[in-house]
């Protein structure tokens, strides 16, 4: 029985962080995390601009950005994941804090209902393992140019 559950444990990977030479400043201000979203997570070649992509960016004890996980690739109007999926990178690379992102293909960031509750469990599963969630932020996607955000944090959310 110990000989299998061994084996099973050796088939275990994650492989779950993209470790991009990231540099920037660090992820205190909302506008600091909007940049990185347009600087790192947008200029990806596999990232798709009219789907909902949520992702995770992990940071270091300075608040600086080191690693980031596209957790999820949903469509025009939402993007799914578990809280497992989210924290999923964050406690494989024994992050210090964490960062979620995601955008709204509709230019319009104000938070829906989903969003709203999704970052209520995340920032109680956060709180419980002893793991700061820095913020959640949603990216606009304006015609006009103007990529207005929402920041859970900013607004006293989180």
């Amino acid at each position: 029985m110990q000989t299998d559950i061994a084996l099973r444990a050796s088939r275990i990977t994650v492989s779950v962080v993209r470790e991009d030479s990231i540099d920037g400043p660090a992820m205190k201000d909302p506008s600091n995390i909007v940049k990185f979203w347009h600087s790192v997570i947008a200029t990806q070649p596999d990232h798709e601009p009219d789907k909902e992509n949520l992702v995770v960016v992990l940071i270091d004890v300075r608040l600086h950005p080191y690693a980031w996980n596209r957790v999820s690739l949903g469509s025009l109007t939402e993007a799914t994941a578990h809280p497992r999926e989210i924290f999923r990178p964050v406690i494989a690379a024994a992050a210090h804090s964490f960062v979620m992102l995601h955008n709204h293909p509709s230019g319009d960031p104000a938070p829906s209902a989903a969003d709203r509750a999704v970052t209520r469990r995340i920032a109680d599963a956060a709180h419980l393992l002893q793991i700061r969630l820095l913020d959640h932020l949603i990216i606009g996607n304006a015609a006009d140019g103007d990529d207005g955000y929402f920041s859970f944090a900013e607004c006293g959310m989180i």
